[in-house]
């Protein structure tokens, strides 16, 4: 009998946040969490990232310069292999209304700032890319 798919087996996220502390942050506990991160400064730097290797997840600030999170996340959902990654909206915005644009918009959770690894784990157990025995 074939063996369940295996959960986070070498996942790759994407972390899309012009805040370099917050990327790091990031970084340090999907790390911890056994996946590979990556980094990028705004939505257009992570677009060109996304065209060359598209992630299994994206970690997705709102409030950024050059190319935003939900122009971001409009043009990623539109491109080939766009709807692959589980996008987490990862913002400080609290407003219901801009929630439900990003969540309309194709992305698949948000998290409110600030975060930690607990949080981000159990979003990331949510959408089925982190097995519970990793929290």
């Amino acid at each position: 009998m074939a063996s369940s798919i295996q959960i986070n087996a070498n996942k790759t996220c994407l972390i899309v946040d012009d805040s370099k502390m917050i990327r790091r942050v990031a970084s340090r506990i999907l790390r911890e969490l056994k996946f590979e991160p990556s980094e990028a400064g705004d939505g257009r730097e992570a677009m060109e990232l996304c065209k060359a290797k598209m992630p299994d997840a994206i970690l997705l600030d709102w409030n950024m310069p050059i190319m935003d999170g939900l122009s971001f996340l409009k043009t990623l959902r539109g491109v080939e292999g766009g709807a692959k990654p589980v996008v987490l909206f990862c913002t400080a915005e609290r407003d219901v209304i801009k929630i439900a644009e990003a969540l309309d918009a194709g992305a698949d959770e948000y998290i409110m700032k600030p975060f930690d690894s607990d949080i981000l784990g159990s979003k990331l157990s949510e959408v089925g890319l982190l097995d519970q025995a990793h929290l």
